[in-house]
């Protein structure tokens, strides 16, 4: 048997491509005015805990017209992954185009300058060439009380300060008696409200109005837009929950551990126990799965409905012709499926994301089926918007695939996961690998570094990752070529994480 290739290296045409290493940029200067007004506009959407639940993907159930129709004007990635299911060391992965061991952020607390100070982002790229960069919502991590110099939504990025950026997740509810949230409420909220009594009804709004003065402005942007739905409580009006008959709405497939995955491959969903009505310990009932999968489902509609809203402005001032378009989500979900609820785990559904392209130069309708990392995106639309490279990028530009959708994408997504998942310093880390076939998934002990379990799962014969085959004889020379690749990228740039100051 033919021991496969996995290596991460780029070809083109059967032929190596040279990698040049960019290492005397770090504050890059502004540009002539008249240079920059001939460069496209960013349009730069973010969605939160979205999973590859979208019509475009295919999905059975999902209601979402207008990422469909953004996505049947550009570019869609079948197989683009994060590099961590969560929040704060996914975004600061794709906004700095570095890796979380690269960074040292695998957590909710550490933010990225306290290693990397003056680390250059991507709006700070495009801010420092002449473009005007614009924040509204969930961008960077949302952690509410972070202290200067470092805060969270990172102001050094940005033109101007940004919004809707901070705060947490539960405290975007309706208190039917007009007050604020006082502590975190129920998992789900369906109430006969307008988009607006909630965030991203609010965000959408900005957006549009923001367009407006960008484009009167003339000044080349880039507009960051970041939702954040469908992440908990699943709180969406009325009219997206009236969109789906819930006995229409399938009960998690696969709704165990696979066979043969070792404990740490899981967790206990601690984030859905933490809303109220939700058990502390044990099993959801059949009423609650079925009404969260509902609830859900409205989230993604809702955003949606949001994403139709900031889309629709941009054709009517005219400026769809001249704004590359990027949609994204930060990782995916579990809804019952493996036993699991929310992110943070190292499987499918955990790291695999939407991710669209569309604009000038992208071709329409185009199927990427290659692999893609988020971290892809900032040297994507720094060449795409014929910007100088960034120093120190982590990831790959997907120029050619946006111009060719067929063209070849990476041989392998690595993404990665700690133990424990929140709170404590981990213990152990979860690296896997992502072939166009199989994922590999190697544990090891931080303090030694040793491996202490594996798993392989066959996308051939097993979608759904059900089994793990890393004993399997048949897979055996599979198994050594993902242990040889896993040893390299930690060995080069693996990181122990380290006791926080």
């Amino acid at each position: 048997m033919r021991t496969p290739d996995l290596s991460l290296r780029p070809r083109l045409a059967g032929r190596p491509v040279l990698l040049v290493v960019l290492t005397a940029m770090a504050w890059l200067p502004a540009p002539a005015v008249a240079a920059a007004a001939s460069r496209p506009n960013v349009l730069f959407i973010a969605a939160d805990d979205l999973r590859v639940d979208l019509g475009c993907y295919g999905s059975p159930e999902a209601l979402t017209p207008n990422l469909d129709a953004l996505a049947r004007r550009g570019v869609l990635f079948e197989r683009a992954y994060c590099q961590q299911a969560v929040c704060n060391p996914s975004r600061a992965s794709i906004l700095t185009g570095r890796r979380p061991d690269t960074l040292r952020v695998w957590d909710l607390r550490r933010h990225f300058r306290e290693t990397f100070p003056q680390l250059v982002t991507l709006p700070q790229h495009f801010k420092a060439h002449g473009y005007t960069t614009v924040g509204l919502g969930k961008l960077f991590h949302n952690q509410s009380g972070a202290k200067p110099p470092f805060p969270f939504n990172d102001p050094p990025s940005w033109s101007e300060p940004p919004a809707f950026s901070d705060g947490p997740h539960w405290a975007d509810w309706v208190e039917e008696d007009g007050g604020a949230p006082k502590g975190k409420g129920g998992a789900v909220q369906r109430l006969d409200v307008p988009d607006e009594a909630y965030l991203d009804g609010r965000i959408a709004g900005a957006a549009v109005r923001r367009l407006g003065e960008l484009a009167r402005d003339g000044n080349p942007f880039f507009l960051g837009v970041g939702f954040w739905k469908p992440h908990l409580p699943f709180n969406a009006p009325r009219r997206y929950w009236d969109l789906y008959d819930r006995a229409r709405i399938r009960p998690p497939a696969a709704a165990s551990m696979p066979k043969g995955a070792p404990a740490l491959a899981g967790h206990t969903w601690n984030e859905l126990r933490g809303y109220g009505g939700m058990p502390k310990n044990g099993p959801l009932s059949t009423e609650q799965i079925a009404e969260l999968r509902h609830g859900y489902l409205a989230c993604v509609s809702f955003l949606d409905a949001q994403v139709g809203k900031v889309l629709r402005e941009l054709a009517r001032l005219g400026l769809e012709g001249n704004t590359l378009v990027v949609f994204w989500s930060d990782h995916g979900f579990h809804l019952g499926e493996h036993d699991l609820w929310g992110k943070t785990a190292n499987y499918e559904l955990d790291t695999r994301v939407p991710l669209i392209f569309a604009g000038p130069g992208v071709a329409a309708g185009g199927r990427a089926l290659g692999l893609a990392e988020l971290l892809d995106v900032y040297p994507t639309l720094v060449e795409a918007s014929a910007l100088p490279a960034a120093a120190g990028t982590e990831g790959r530009s997907l120029l050619a695939q946006l111009r060719d959708p067929a063209a070849p994408g990476k041989r392998l997504a690595v993404s990665q996961h700690p133990r424990p998942s929140y709170g404590n310093q981990p213990t152990h880390m979860g690296y896997t690998l992502r072939s166009a076939e199989h994922r590999y998934v190697e544990w090891r002990e931080l303090a030694a570094g040793a491996i202490v379990a594996r798993e392989l799962y066959d996308h051939r014969s097993d979608p759904a990752e059900t089994v793990n085959r890393i004993d399997d004889p048949a897979l055996a020379a599979v198994v050594r070529a993902f242990a040889t690749e896993a040893a390299r990228i930690i060995a080069n740039g693996g990181a122990r994480p380290s006791p926080r100051p």
